[in-house]
C-alpha cells in the first residue's frame, strides 16, 4: 500500500510543489542525484571511476511531448558523451536512455532516430548506450527500437523488469550472445494483469529471470540493493561458472555506497547508475516506491534542523 501511496504522489503537482519548497529537500536529492548540470555529471563519474565502480549516467525527464524537447534531450546526450570521452572516462561510464524522453509518446521514428544519434556519438567515444524500460504500454516499442539499434550497434543495452509476466518469455528472447540485459524489479504501478503484485511474487519472478539470464550466452546487469537478490546472484554466477567479466551488479547512485564498495572490492563489476538534470521529482519518489524504507531518510531530512 505505500508504494501506491509514492507513486500516486509522484503525479501530484501539489505534493511536488511542497517537496520542492520543503526545508532541507535540495540536501535530499543531492544523495541521490548527482546535480542539475553536465559537469555535476562528471565530477561524480570521475569520483565513482576513481573508486574503482562502473557508471551508467542518465539525463533526466521523460514527459517530452515536443520535437524540440526531444532534439534537446538527445544533444544533451551528445555534448555529455563528447565530455566522457574527452576526460577519459570512457568506456568504464556508459549512458542510460529513456526513449519518451527522446519522442516515444508522439513520434517513435523520432525517437529511433534520436536513440540512433546517441549510439553514434557512444561509439565514437568508446562506450555504449541502455536503452531504459517504462511502464508496459511502452514495452514493444522499446524492445522493436532495441532491436533496430542493435543491427549497427549490437552492444547497446536492454531493461527488463521483473514484475512484468512477460519477463520470462524476453530474457529469453534476449539472452543471446553478446546481449547486454539489465534486469531490475520494475518501479511503476501496472495492473494484476500484467504485473505481479506482491513482493515476494516480484522476488521469485526476479530470480526466475536471473536464471534464464545468468545460463544463456548474454551479458546479464544484475540490478538490485536486495541483499538476498545480491546474494543469489554470487550464487548463480558460481553454478553457471559465470567469472567476474561475464556479468555485473547495478545499482543506484546514493543508495547502498558501502555494499557497492564492497561488492567492487570482491573483484565484481559493479555499475552506479548516476541521474543528473532538473527533473528528479519524478526519478526520486519511484526509487522511494521501490525502497520505501528510503523514505524514513526522506522523512527525517524533510524535517530535520540539523
Amino acid at each position: 500500500m505505500l508504494r501506491s501511496v509514492i507513486l500516486a504522489a509522484s503525479r501530484s503537482s501539489q505534493v511536488e510543489r511542497l517537496v520542492a519548497t520543503a526545508p532541507y529537500t535540495r540536501d535530499v536529492v543531492r544523495r541521490f542525484v548527482a546535480g542539475a548540470a553536465t559537469d555535476d555529471a562528471l565530477r561524480a563519474t570521475r569520483g565513482l571511476v576513481d573508486d574503482g565502480l562502473a557508471v551508467t549516467l542518465d539525463h533526466l525527464g521523460e514527459d517530452t511531448v515536443t520535437p524540440e524537447q526531444a532534439t534537446a534531450t538527445r544533444d544533451e546526450y551528445l555534448k555529455l558523451l563528447k565530455m566522457l570521452g574527452g576526460a577519459g572516462l570512457t568506456p568504464a561510464a556508459e549512458v542510460s536512455v529513456k526513449l519518451s524522453a527522446l519522442g516515444q509518446m508522439f513520434d517513435e521514428q523520432l525517437a529511433y532516430d534520436n536513440a540512433r544519434a546517441i549510439c553514434v556519438a557512444a561509439d565514437a567515444a568508446g562506450t555504449t548506450v541502455t536503452l531504459d524500460m517504462e511502464d508496459h504500454t511502452t514495452t514493444d516499442s522499446t524492445l522493436e527500437v532495441l532491436g533496430r539499434l542493435r543491427k549497427d550497434f549490437p552492444s547497446t543495452g536492454a531493461v527488463l523488469q521483473a514484475y512484468l509476466r512477460r519477463t520470462e518469455s524476453d530474457c529469453r528472447e534476449l539472452s543471446s550472445a553478446g546481449s547486454r540485459v539489465r534486469l531490475c524489479k520494475g518501479a511503476y504501478k501496472e495492473p494484476e494483469s500484467v504485473a505481479y503484485q506482491s513482493a515476494h511474487e516480484v522476488d521469485k519472478s526476479y530470480v526466475r529471470c536471473m536464471n534464464i539470464l545468468m545460463s544463456g550466452d548474454g551479458y546479464p546487469m544484475l540490478a538490485t540493493h536486495d541483499p538476498r537478490m545480491i546474494a543469489i546472484g554470487e550464487d548463480r554466477a558460481r553454478w553457471f561458472d559465470r567469472g567476474p567479466e561475464r556479468f555485473e551488479f547495478q545499482m543506484l547512485y546514493g543508495i547502498r555506497p558501502e555494499e557497492q564498495a564492497r561488492l567492487a572490492g570482491e573483484g565484481y563489476t559493479v555499475r552506479t547508475y548516476v541521474p543528473y538534470g532538473d527533473e528528479w521529482y519524478g526519478y526520486l519518489m519511484r526509487r522511494l516506491a521501490e525502497r520505501p524504507a528510503n523514505l524514513v531518510f526522506f522523512g527525517r531530512a524533510l524535517i530535520s534542523k540539523k
